[in-house]
């Protein structure tokens, strides 16, 4: 009996794969709800990585244009050059 190889598929999301999800659908400018739902975070999970960031500079915070009160985050030129980044390691060991 000869085994043939399958190919292996990681399908556990790490860190970084959070990141560059959050990254993602941030590019155009989002609400925090929506980050939550499309990455499908928890609002505890959610609150941590929008934190981190925050602080990294890969993400930036402005008021709604719709309302003023509601925050609207987006991926700033550093969040985009890691999304990039992401995407070409991807590439690679794909």
């Amino acid at each position: 009996m000869v085994q043939t190889e399958k190919a292996v598929e990681f399908t556990i999301r790490g860190r970084i794969d959070i990141i560059a999800n959050i990254l993602d659908e941030a590019r155009n400018g989002v609400k925090k709800t929506r980050i939550m739902y499309a990455c499908n975070l928890s609002f505890r999970q959610l609150r941590v990585y929008l934190n981190f960031l925050l602080k990294k500079g890969l993400l930036m915070v402005s008021a709604s244009a719709e309302d003023g009160k509601s925050q609207v985050f987006k991926a700033t030129k550093k969040g985009l050059a890691f999304l990039e980044a992401y995407r070409n390691l991807q590439a690679v060991i794909s």
